[in-house]
């Protein structure tokens, strides 16, 4: 099969729209997922009614994909409620992406919401511990990237300062952005001296546990373009799982980012060098150090010197998490919504104080799992077709 079998431009996210960021009490995950939804469609100039593919996953519930279609009335052609982690979305986009050129659906809804901080105050998962991994008491997944970040620091000579850079790169952005749950000032000290949860990674190095709900519209190109919205077209995607328990990776320091994103470059024909930002799954500092390096914007074992001395920071060499992802910005179980979302918005130029001088290229990623499902979407402005 050809990596270059996804259809190019045939769709475009035509609305986007986040809800209930940081702490929202009073709201279920899923009447947090349906705001999203509908909010997206009013971005889009759209409504319920010209729904006919729905893309969900809610937190515990297994059959979410069932329930946001109830409480929505979306008598929808095609349900997907595939769960592969924080890649799900970027999956969906990309199965919405084939059914759309295919004449199946005309309007694809992915949404998703959690309430985790305000109902539990913690992660909700529903990944079950590994028979496997379980005996020997590690804390599950901060461990297994811990574990990752050990490998990259003993090959690579990879330092704390470096990954502390992308904890103050993301905080930097963050502060741009009135959404974003975390926007205090955060140092070198204050990363250096936070507690240690599972050497090498300390509280600054994992990402936030907070509510919040995403979700964007995606139809046919040509559609979107007479909608409410200049459309965000959908030039490239790619996925890549490798394993499911970090026992099971096949290289701790090479993740399947690395085929994730060359399919996606060859299917929307540009490269690393083209894109005028990264939007990636941050669930840990490690994360953007490994999937800068998979996606090709330095060499392997380069990643940690990549970042350093604010390079991915506003005003560095490389955008990357311009809302100060899910480190500073939000992550409610999964992220990888919002990364489609603040790509697109960066595209149309609505991102405030944060937007980029020329926003025409994103490559969005998703992980899943213990660095176990990865997907690329690479995004552009209608210029970029």
């Amino acid at each position: 099969m050809s990596d270059h079998a996804f259809p190019r431009a045939a769709c475009a996210i035509a609305g986007a729209a986040t809800f209930g960021i940081g702490e929202c009490p009073g709201y279920s995950a899923l009447e947090m997922t349906a705001r999203a939804g509908l909010l997206a469609l009013q971005d889009a100039g759209l409504g319920l009614a010209d729904v006919d593919g729905l893309f969900t996953c809610l937190p515990q519930d297994l059959l979410g994909g069932l329930a946001v279609a109830e409480y929505l009335g979306v008598p929808a052609r095609f349900v997907d409620n595939n769960r592969t982690g924080g890649s799900s979305f970027l999956n969906h986009l990309m199965t919405a992406c084939f059914m759309i050129s295919a004449g199946y659906m005309k309007t694809a809804l992915i949404c998703y919401g959690s309430n985790q901080k305000s109902a539990a105050g913690r992660l909700v998962s529903a990944l079950r511990g590994s028979v496997y991994e379980a005996p020997h008491g590690a804390r599950m997944p901060v461990a297994g990237y811990a574990l990752a970040a050990s490998r990259h620091m003993h090959l690579y000579g990879t330092t704390r300062e470096q990954l502390g850079a992308v904890a103050l790169a993301a905080r930097d952005w963050a502060r741009l952005n009135p959404e974003a749950f975390r926007r205090e000032e955060m140092v070198l000290d204050d990363y250096m001296s936070s507690r240690m949860i599972s050497t090498p990674l300390s509280v600054a190095d994992c990402c936030l546990v907070t509510d919040g709900a995403a979700a964007i519209v995606v139809t046919a190109l040509d559609r979107a373009r007479d909608l409410a919205q200049r459309p965000v077209a959908v030039l490239g995607a790619g996925a890549e799982t490798t394993h499911k328990e970090i026992a099971s990776m096949p290289d701790l320091c090479t993740t399947g980012a690395r085929l994730s994103g060359q399919r996606a470059y060859a299917a929307a024909g540009y490269g690393p060098g083209d894109m005028d930002m990264v939007q990636l799954y941050d669930a840990f500092t490690i994360n953007t150090v490994l999937f800068l390096e998979d996606l090709g914007f330095c060499p392997k074992g380069e990643g940690g010197r990549f970042v350093a001395d604010g390079a991915i920071a506003p005003g560095g060499a490389l955008a990357v998490n311009t809302n100060g992802g899910g480190l500073s910005c939000v992550h409610p179980g999964m992220y990888g919504l919002f990364t489609l979302v603040e790509a697109a918005r960066q595209i149309r130029g609505q991102a405030g104080a944060r937007q980029l001088g020329k926003a025409d290229l994103a490559i969005c990623h998703g992980n899943g799992g213990v660095l176990s499902s990865q997907t690329s979407v690479i995004l552009g402005s209608p210029d970029t077709i």
